[in-house]
């Protein structure tokens, strides 16, 4: 069953984003390949690091009172840890672990010289999230490129987090795909694109003379939802984070129909 929004489908965002990444991410150098070849090299790298936790993470849930079990239930024991601490009794604390993330981008290269001609990236959440360790690790990887004269594609179909610096704030939109072109920086093309469009075709600059080359993102969105079966991993009744405005969470409902509980779409979107 296909997608049931026209463009891009906002309940992946919560949901399935670790998946959707590097499957749309492969799509697209398949689509790119078949258009560049044998001039041009597309390849799926992948940047590896470290994410700290930010602050307290206050969206993962605390107890109040936890239940430490020995080898025997009778050496169970239970530590109120919204009181005080009990002399010579421990209590649980948490130290901060580290996870490692691995995103994919792309990279477009000229066969002969392997040369680096353009690089495409897809936004994490993490590069969003305003003081993460991927935020700062991918804006000083977007600060080398844009120093070069290597082209920047990058993609933002998140509509949670923090927008990557721009001079001027961009227009308002739920998604964009910004092109920056080596030989008109700091110029660069936004796309603008609202929940209820079609995700665009976009222009992938090459090595000059070259033309362009068209990047459909709805055809390829399309094959990433399809391929992964996202039809029945989403789970629709779920609420969408950041709140929709009145007027969209009500179109959202409408586009849902029965693939909602109850009649009337109600559960799940405000």
């Amino acid at each position: 069953m296909p997608s049931p929004f026209p463009g891009m489908d906002p309940f992946l965002e919560g949901q399935e984003w670790e998946d959707f990444h590097p499957t749309l991410m492969t799509v697209i150098r398949e689509g790119l390949t078949s258009r560049l070849r044998p001039r041009y090299i597309v390849r799926v790298e992948r940047r590896v690091y470290l994410e700290h936790a930010v602050g307290d993470e206050p969206d993962r849930p605390r107890p109040d009172v936890a239940v430490l079990r020995g080898p025997s239930a009778s050496s169970a024991q239970v530590l109120d840890l919204s009181a005080g601490p009990t002399p010579g009794s421990p209590v649980l604390v948490t130290l901060p672990i580290p996870e490692e993330q691995r995103e994919t981008y792309l990279t477009i290269r000229l066969r002969e010289s392997m040369e680096v001609v353009t690089i495409l990236e897809l936004l994490s959440p993490t590069h969003k999230r305003s003081g993460s360790d991927g935020r700062r690790e991918y804006l000083l990887k977007r600060e080398a490129v844009l120093r070069s004269a290597t082209h920047l594609v990058e993609l933002d179909l998140l509509r949670g987090g923090e927008r990557l610096p721009t001079v001027r704030p961009l227009p308002r939109g739920d998604f964009y795909a910004l092109v920056c072109r080596g030989n008109r920086r700091p110029r660069a093309e936004a796309y603008v694109v609202g929940l209820r469009d079609p995700l665009p075709t976009i222009a992938i600059p090459l090595a000059a003379p070259d033309p362009d080359a068209p990047l459909d993102l709805q055809a390829a969105f399309t094959t990433t939802y399809d391929r992964a079966g996202y039809d029945y991993s989403l789970d629709y009744r779920a609420n969408l984070e950041p709140a929709l405005p009145a007027a969209d969470g009500a179109w959202i409902r409408e586009r849902l129909g029965s693939r909602r509980p109850g009649s009337d779409g109600s559960a799940g979107v405000p």
